[in-house]
């Protein structure tokens, strides 16, 4: 079991999740979140005044799936997040050792 973490732009967030569906992932964690990289923020003009925004709105997206989709559901994520442009965001992939189903008890990867 993996556990992938990405973070994106806020408007691809619909996309990245009807395409996740379509290959069977279930469940999905989505937390708005806000930070930068290279982008390094921008400045903004507001009644008049200019100001430096230094963090940017972005949203985190958690997704455990079983080893043998990682792959496509990297592949779906990358695929349906990207612009082209810089502040696309980033994809972290980390093992599970276990996932527990809290209602029943359940454990292993039947419980994604």
């Amino acid at each position: 079991m993996q556990l992938v973490t990405a973070i994106i732009k806020p408007f691809k967030l619909d996309e990245v999740r009807e395409a996740l569906s379509v290959i069977g992932v279930q469940g999905v964690t989505v937390t708005e979140v806000k930070g930068f990289g290279r982008q390094k923020g921008h400045t903004e003009l507001y009644r008049g005044a200019e100001y430096q925004v230094d963090f940017l709105p972005k949203v985190k997206i958690e997704v455990a799936v079983p080893t043998p989709i990682l792959d496509r559901v990297v592949e779906m994520i990358g695929k349906h997040a990207a612009t082209g442009r810089i502040g696309d965001g980033k994809m972290l992939v980390i093992g599970l050792e276990q996932a527990i189903r809290i209602r029943t008890g359940d454990t292993g990867p039947d419980v994604l």
